[in-house]
């Protein structure tokens, strides 16, 4: 997949170094709800073990050809929250130098493009915790629309609170 700004393509091993280089930054992997990466080692099982499925992309920049995110969608057994037949979960991150350049919304976009046009969902879920207000801005502006909120989820020993959102397949 392409936008003006990027490509999105499947992880290989190789990018364990700047996968590492990225996930090691404590700034964004708690947001998302996962600790920092703490070796190259660490950054190959997760490509091997979590970014294998078929709709997980690294984001690369065109610019540069360098990796500086990840953005999937998630089905059944892989997702956080409860998903049915047609449903999808939107998970996403990218590394700091690259924030509020609206990178993921471009991105988002056309995945969930995709999702809805390619692959027949008919919702797609996205959450965020509470005090993580980019990544509620960026489903603001791709049109999430609240769902429900889990209370006191135990995430990294710690109680937060996560707003679970919804996208629904226009009817046009």
């Amino acid at each position: 997949m392409e936008t003006k700004r990027c490509l999105l393509r499947h992880w290989k091993i190789e990018d364990a170094l700047r996968l590492y280089d990225l996930a090691k930054d404590p700034d964004i992997g708690p947001r998302a709800g996962w600790p920092p990466h703490q070796s190259v080692e660490e950054s190959k099982e997760i490509i091997k073990n979590v970014f294998n499925f078929p709709e997980t992309y690294a984001i690369v920049l065109k610019e540069t050809n360098e990796i500086i995110g990840c953005i999937s969608l998630m089905f059944q057994g892989q997702a956080n929250v409860e998903l049915h037949d047609k449903e999808a979960e939107l998970g996403y991150w990218i590394g700091k130098a690259y924030w509020g350049q609206g990178i993921v919304p471009e991105v988002a976009n056309s995945l969930l493009t995709y999702g809805f046009s390619q692959l027949e969902l008919t919702r797609i879920f996205c959450g965020y915790y509470s005090e993580n207000k980019q990544s509620q801005r960026v489903q603001e502006k791709l049109g999430f629309r609240y769902q429900y909120t889990i209370k006191d989820k135990m995430v990294l020993g710690t109680k937060r609170q996560e707003i679970v959102n919804v996208l629904e397949r226009s009817s046009e």
